[in-house]
């Protein structure tokens, strides 16, 4: 049905969201954050989950029980990151991570996070990622 009437929303900002932790997790700030296939829930990225940003603060989960808490991630934007064997060469090369911390140029069996924008120094680089699309449960 069409607004006849001012209707003020609920807006969230866009490259933020708000995901449930899953239980005996620990999220540090700036950690890579993966979605737990079986069960939809955030974890410190596994090599192979589906990526969903960076934690923009720490998410202590290690006494909770599945979604007891939240983290507060970053979908997108660009991060300065030590990647692996980086070379300026490498500018526009995908870039995945094997863990929370750990990026590189390798495909097999990591999760892709996004690719180089700009070469800092040997092994240092901007990273423009983004978020793989986040399953909603039914």
């Amino acid at each position: 049905m069409p607004l006849t009437l001012d209707t003020p929303r609920a807006y969230e900002t866009g490259d933020i969201n708000d995901l449930p932790v899953a239980g005996g997790a620990q999220i540090f700030e700036g950690s890579a954050i993966g979605i737990v296939a079986a069960s939809g829930l955030a974890r410190p990225l596994a090599a192979g989950d589906l990526f969903a940003g960076f934690a923009d603060r720490g998410a202590d989960n290690r006494i909770g029980g599945a979604g007891a808490i939240r983290v507060r991630t970053r979908e997108h934007g660009k991060v300065q990151l030590a990647v692996a064997a980086l070379a300026i060469t490498d500018i526009g090369k995908a870039v995945y991570a094997s863990d929370s911390g750990t990026f590189v140029l390798t495909a097999a069996g990591n999760s892709r996070v996004g690719h180089v924008h700009r070469f800092v120094s040997g092994g240092v680089g901007i990273v423009k990622f983004a978020a793989q699309a986040i399953p909603v449960a039914p």
